[in-house]
């Protein structure tokens, strides 16, 4: 009995591992996309510490950010980095998932606010997390 819940919690780790891969596979950032996304990396990381440190965000917002740096600081990889084309993508696609349901989450006046980088990159933001900017530009 122990070793059929063993083998059966086996399975359900290993079926949702490859339900993420298959997700990871399928959202990675393609084309024009992930070279604008990498030229935002800078801001958007000082943009993710802001938002997790202000009180005024939503306080499930600041938890998804503080999880999202956990998983970060993590030692290993939920993608082992010799899987060809997601290894060593799987943190950068997580990242975008997670900028774009905080931008989403947080509001585009808190956004604004604190945005630390040029106007350019702030309306790159906003194509990024598929949102129209402030005041419909």
């Amino acid at each position: 009995m122990f070793l059929r819940v063993l083998i059966g919690i086996g399975i359900a780790m290993a079926a949702a591992w490859v339900i993420l891969m298959l997700y990871l596979l399928l959202a990675r950032p393609k084309g024009p996309v992930l070279k604008e996304a990498m030229r935002l990396l800078p801001d958007a990381l000082r943009l993710l510490k802001r938002l997790a440190m202000d009180r005024s965000v939503p306080r499930g917002v600041r938890v998804r950010l503080w999880l999202l740096f956990a998983y970060l600081a993590m030692p290993f990889d939920l993608v082992p980095d010799f899987i060809p084309v997601i290894g060593y993508a799987d943190d950068a696609i997580i990242v975008a998932a997670a900028l774009r349901s905080v931008v989403r989450r947080a509001g585009p006046e808190v956004i604004r606010r604190s945005w630390p980088g040029s106007e350019e990159g702030l309306a790159a933001l906003w194509r990024l997390a598929k949102l129209t900017p402030p005041g419909g530009a």
